[in-house]
């Protein structure tokens, strides 16, 4: 199994302290933690994208251009790259440049993305959003492939013998579909053949193995062998410590503030306390043992070869923050690395690769 660390790059009071950094400090935060998660071992880091508040993360690329920068062999994640919302040429042109930066570092996890700001932002709506999800998907995948395009479609104006520059390092590059609650974007990703990323936050866990299962059986539909079906999955939150008490007792309050914030905002939480959530919801929240026997339950309904942990600190200390991710890479990696094979990902491309 490989291990990502993803932020979407709140922008909160502290839970436990109400205290709120600056909006420069926040970013110095993820770029740091990405140093950090590379430092420890980690597979990938990602940076996600949204464009209202309380999310300072509308610009992933030049996030993750810097932490290119601070980096040298983490692989980095886009979490996701809210295609519905962009100029797929905007899109490529970003992310072509990046994948030069970063030595071939740049795997992108594509969405339709959510949120009110959407409509009031770019005018995009609940009624065509996966068309333009799709739509863009299908433009981004040729002009990665492609040195010169020649298209038309329904949200962008037409392309005639178009290039596109940089080319990019790496060719192809691999695209994850991000899943959360549609089968659109399960069958997007079968048909081409790609990977998909279920979100797994929100709700119990039967939903997402629904998905999980239409994915798989699309797959066979477009004629792909299952062997080489991909799944990656997310967890709703993050503690790990030598005990389960220990774990909950720094972990509640953490919880409890989400839960005032959630009826803050009118949303009724799906887990009304720590201990629901810890049985129903993927939260990894208590011993190393108690996580390991966790993932292995989801991965028997999932098959996922890739998770991602919350990379914040969210009310942790700068000190319990590094224990609970150094306990993690010591005695929670090491078996479900073993116990749960995964593909490699792409190596790091080269300048030749790309010529």
């Amino acid at each position: 199994m490989k291990f990502l660390l993803i932020t979407l790059i709140t922008h909160l009071p502290d839970p436990v302290t109400g205290q709120r950094r600056s909006t420069t400090d926040r970013f110095r935060d993820v770029v740091d933690t990405a140093v950090l998660a590379e430092e420890l071992g980690f597979d990938g880091y990602g940076v996600g994208e949204r464009h209202e508040r309380p999310f300072i993360s509308s610009s992933p690329p030049v996030v993750l251009s810097h932490i290119a920068a601070r980096t040298s062999t983490i692989r980095l994640f886009t979490a996701v790259t809210t295609l519905s919302l962009l100029d797929p040429v905007r899109a490529y042109e970003d992310y072509a440049t990046l994948d030069h930066l970063s030595d071939g570092r740049l795997e992108l996890i594509i969405g339709k993305g959510n949120g009110a700001a959407q409509a009031h932002l770019f005018h995009v709506t609940a009624e065509d959003q996966w068309d333009r999800n799709r739509e863009g998907y299908e433009l981004f995948r040729r002009l990665w492939r492609e040195d010169t395009v020649t298209w038309s479609g329904t949200y962008r104006p037409s392309l005639t013998e178009a290039e596109t520059w940089p080319r990019p390092l790496q060719q192809p590059i691999r695209v994850w579909h991000g899943s959360a609650t549609s089968r659109d974007s399960v069958d997007l990703a079968a048909r081409y053949g790609d990977p998909i990323f279920s979100a797994n936050v929100t709700n119990p866990i039967e939903p997402y193995a629904d998905l999980i299962s239409y994915y798989r059986e699309r797959w066979v539909h477009y004629g792909h062998d299952p062997a080489d079906a991909l799944v990656g999955a997310g967890t709703a939150g993050f503690y790990v410590a030598r005990t389960s008490q220990e774990a909950i007792e720094r972990y509640r309050p953490i919880f409890d503030a989400r839960l005032v914030a959630f009826r803050r905002l009118g949303i009724q939480p799906v887990f009304a306390t720590l201990e629901d959530a810890i049985e129903r919801s993927s939260i990894l929240v208590g011993s190393p043992q108690q996580l390991v026997d966790k993932v292995l339950r989801y991965h028997e309904r999932f098959g996922h070869e890739v998770i991602h942990l919350q990379a914040d600190h969210d009310g942790l200390t700068d000190k319990q923050h590094r224990e609970s991710l150094e306990l993690f890479q010591a005695e929670v990696a090491p078996v479900l690395r073993r116990e749960i094979p995964s593909r490699p990902f792409a190596p790091p491309a080269t300048a030749a690769a790309a010529a």
